[in-house]
């Protein structure tokens, strides 16, 4: 039987959730009277009666209820047995003695069985402080038990989100230490490059002005030799030329470090090249060195400068040779490879390319020095035994040809030097057949043309006109670039003009562009220390057989001012072709 009564204070009280008591109580009177007393409370409850142990069993069994008051003596059934029960099916629920039989002893022991309570019948008055007692107790105890279980749980996955938090931290470190180290490699990558790029402005200026000096004194060299007889004269100038070409190929490493010489690209199959090289290497190697050679097959072809790769092997080879002891060894290999993104400035942009390199068993490069190999100049040779500009020119001309270099080194291990190149594009080779089916124009007939120098140097220019002049041509100058346009417009039998590419005001580039406005057909040939390729192609006679270096060498001048006149009135296109070409 289920009984509810409401409390009898209302307001908010009658709102909360009544409290649920079982109530085993075999006297009907004694059943009344306790619900009187609980209705004291003042908080709605609902009182559950059962008689027997059955009932009794299930009613604590279902655990639904907030409160257990109980007598002690029944007919098949005493308290402490009804006590047992509620301790096995709901240990947490208050338990109260309700009987009027109960003696000190008996209390004492059912206390110490689990009981919350006691009140003997005969004071039931009693009864509402102990049921609101001993529900704030039990409230008070499942509070406990709640924080106790949070406090287990928390202590149980503390450790893992501990462990979790600093795994994240340790990846956040570890990222930020990343950033922070790719941020240092950026920059000093940066700092590399502007380095370079300084030097290597400040190289080409020198090497243009020492070129223009170069060309004054090897000219004058020439003038010299053809009047001078005795042994002593000619031996003087002998020394003196010498030191004359020594100081152009200066010049030339100079301005292949500032990417500013001249060359002539075309597809290149380097198995070939090294394999044509292996002689010339033995002999600089000497027989104390063993060379071997890793060629891949299918070799993409390259594009690049033919004469100036021979020259960057042989020039790796020597310094690979220099950091052997007696009786290392050479490996020069090549390869097909596909670069990523550059980790150095040295390096290329990412693409495919063909790489040449040169690995030696020497004693390695210090990091210190690693750091300034491509600096002209630097050198940890002694006095005499080198200039420094090795690897510059290598660095030069690997950049300049649109590739990079990449150095590996371990000390006491050795050195592997790669020289990245561009792979020729299909245009490339084909416009290499075409270039080879050319024939040979047939020389002009003779006569005097006119050639007009152009140089804002007088010596430069005086030097460039006498040899022009001793070929037979009839020769005139112009100290500028508006100079020449006006010789232009006042002469019209000028067949060929040839002037210098650096000059103030306009330089041959601009000189050229008004120049061909004016006389369309007129050949045009350039005299310079280095030759910037982008503005020359404007002119659209960009080509390397209209291109002369300073200092002039083996009468290059001569011959290509032959092959621009026998040109006619044919203008000369932006194919490149090979010196060897230009001068057959």
């Amino acid at each position: 039987m289920t009984e509810t009564r409401p409390a009898g204070r209302g307001g908010a009280a009658s709102e909360a959730a009544p409290v649920r008591i079982l109530l085993l109580e075999d006297s009907d009177l004694d059943a009344e009277l306790v619900a009187e007393f609980v209705a004291r409370i003042g908080l709605p409850h609902a009182i559950e009666r059962v008689m027997t142990r059955e009932g009794f069993r299930a009613a604590a069994a279902s655990r639904c209820h907030d409160l257990i008051l109980a007598d002690y003596v029944l007919p098949t059934f005493d308290g402490l047995s009804a006590l047992a029960v509620a301790r096995e099916h709901c240990p947490g629920i208050p338990f109260v003695f309700v009987s009027g039989t109960l003696g000190e002893d008996v209390a004492v022991e059912a206390l110490k069985g689990g009981a919350t309570d006691y009140v003997v019948k005969q004071r039931l008055d009693r009864l509402p402080r102990t049921i609101v007692r001993a529900l704030a107790e039990a409230r008070a105890r499942a509070e406990r038990e709640t924080a106790d279980q949070a406090l287990r749980a928390l202590n149980e996955t503390l450790e893992t989100r501990i462990e979790e938090r600093t795994r994240e931290l340790a990846e956040a470190n570890t990222e930020l230490r990343r950033q922070v180290a790719e941020r240092e490699r950026v920059e000093v990558a940066l700092r590399q490059a502007q380095r370079l790029e300084a030097v290597g402005q400040l190289t080409s200026g020198v090497a243009h002005d020492f070129n223009n000096l170069l060309t004054v004194i090897s000219g004058n060299i020439g003038f010299l030799e053809r009047t001078v007889t005795d042994a002593t004269g000619r031996r003087r100038l002998d020394m003196m030329r010498s030191a004359a070409e020594r100081g152009a190929r200066l010049t030339a490493q100079l301005l292949a470090f500032s990417r500013r010489q001249r060359l002539d690209p075309k597809p290149v199959d380097l198995n070939e090249t090294v394999a044509s090289m292996r002689d010339l290497l033995q002999s600089s190697m000497g027989g104390a060195v063993r060379i071997e050679t890793v060629h891949q097959r299918d070799l993409w072809p390259a594009m690049v400068d033919p004469t100036q790769i021979e020259l960057v092997i042989l020039n790796l080879a020597i310094n690979a040779r220099d950091a052997m002891e007696v009786g290392g060894a050479l490996t020069i290999e090549t390869a097909n490879v596909g670069l990523g993104s550059p980790r150095t400035p040295e390096e290329p942009q990412a693409g495919e390319y063909v790489m040449v390199s040169v690995n030696d068993t020497g004693t390695g490069i210090p990091p210190a020095v690693l750091e300034r190999v491509f600096e002209p100049f630097f050198t940890t040779k002694e006095v005499g035994r080198g200039s420094g500009l090795g690897l510059a020119q290598v660095y030069g001309f690997a950049k300049q040809s649109g590739g990079g270099v990449r150095i590996d080194t371990q000390m006491g291990q050795g050195t592997s030097v790669r020289v990245y190149l561009p792979r020729a594009s299909a245009a490339a080779l084909g416009a290499g057949l075409a270039a080879r089916a050319d024939c040979p124009v047939s020389q002009q007939a003779d006569g005097h043309p006119v050639v007009l120098v152009v140089d804002d140097d007088s010596a430069v220019r005086e030097i460039t006109a006498t040899l022009l002049a001793e070929l037979g041509y009839a020769v005139r100058e112009a100290g500028s670039g508006h100079a020449a346009l006006a010789a232009l417009d006042r002469d019209p039998e000028i067949d060929l003009m040839v002037v210098d590419f650096a000059m103030p005001g306009m330089n041959g580039a601009e000189v050229a562009h008004e120049a061909r406005r004016r006389r369309p057909a007129l050949p045009i040939l350039f005299v310079t220390g280095y030759a910037d390729t982008a503005a020359l192609m404007q002119t659209g006679q960009a080509g390397a057989d209209r291109i002369v270096q300073k200092p002039f060498q083996d009468g290059e001048l001569g011959r290509k001012v032959k092959a621009a006149l026998r040109s006619g009135q044919r203008p000369a296109g932006p194919r490149l072709v090979s010196s060897r070409e230009a001068g057959s």
